[in-house]
């Protein structure tokens, strides 16, 4: 089963409680799914928001995911279906809340690479944030995630 297939995201939306063991590959597809279309929130997408997102996947996940699957996780056929922001907020209790703010620290970390942040991307990371149903004190780190 392939990450890019995003399965556990699509099998969870819709219901339906995941074992441990889904609920970390719900986490990983999340996390890609989520950093990936980082990269293509604004209308320039640098080579080092791609090198970013593929830095973090190893770091978070232990994982080398190739820049070639991270662009192809970023335009995924699956946003012509619903918006990124619909598969996440039917996932966002099943994540661990902690799992939750790690995709939003991320993302946060994605956008400032290129020392650039538009407007677009500020609106792709709240959209992200409204998803998965974070507080602003979650997200400033002041409460604690839970996991």
């Amino acid at each position: 089963m392939s990450l890019l297939d995003f399965d556990n995201l699509l099998r969870f939306i819709r219901g339906g409680e995941p074992s441990p063991e889904e609920r970390r590959g719900l986490f990983r597809e999340a996390v890609l799914m989520a950093l990936a279309r980082a990269t293509s929130a604004d209308t320039h997408i640098d080579n080092i928001e791609v090198e970013t997102v593929q830095t973090i996947l190893r770091d978070v996940l232990g994982e080398e995911i190739s820049v070639a699957d991270i662009r192809t996780a970023a335009k995924s056929e699956l946003f012509e279906k619903e918006p990124l922001e619909k598969y996440l907020s039917g996932v966002a209790r099943k994540l661990d809340p902690g799992d939750r703010i790690t995709i939003l620290r991320c993302l946060g970390d994605v956008i400032r690479c290129d020392e650039r942040i538009s407007e677009y991307e500020t609106d792709y990371f709240d959209t992200v944030a409204r998803a998965l149903e974070a507080t602003p004190s979650e997200i400033a780190g002041l409460a604690r995630s839970g996991s």
